[in-house]
């Protein structure tokens, strides 16, 4: 394979509670990073749960569109949102769980649904954490 487009960034610092930033001259990202405070940290910046659920949101919020421009259905306005959480796995280290939820104000449950179903086969981020990271894709009315 061949990638259409790769981002390259740097995190620096003290991990959780250092700095990270695009490695390119746009300088798009530049955070300071904090530990939450549920890890004992200050909470008084970003962390990597933040950045992935904001990638995610937006990557499967994409794909959505994609599936549904094929399927020609009017996702109006329409929204991902993406909870990302942290928990202690059984081997002792860490695990991400996640939860998009889907809104289609326009689209029945069902259609929503289907379509969520299917932005969640193509999406570069549900490829990615297939079978490592339990996904829960959502459709509500809000």
């Amino acid at each position: 394979m061949n990638a259409i487009y790769t981002a390259e960034a740097i995190a620096t610092g003290a991990g959780r509670n250092g700095r990270t930033r695009t490695r390119t001259d746009d300088g798009q990202v530049d955070f300071a990073l904090a530990a939450p405070k549920a890890l004992g940290g200050s909470g008084a910046g970003t962390n990597p749960e933040h950045l992935f659920a904001a990638g995610y949101a937006a990557c499967f919020h994409s794909a959505l569109q994609l599936v549904a421009r094929e399927a020609k259905a009017d996702l109006g306005d329409s929204s991902v949102g993406a909870k990302v959480g942290l928990a202690r796995n059984d081997a002792g280290g860490f695990s991400l769980l996640v939860s998009l939820e889907v809104v289609v104000p326009g689209l029945s449950q069902e259609d929503a649904q289907a379509l969520a179903d299917k932005a969640h086969q193509v999406c570069p981020y549900s490829n990615a954490v297939q079978g490592n990271i339990d996904v829960k894709v959502l459709v509500s009315d809000d």
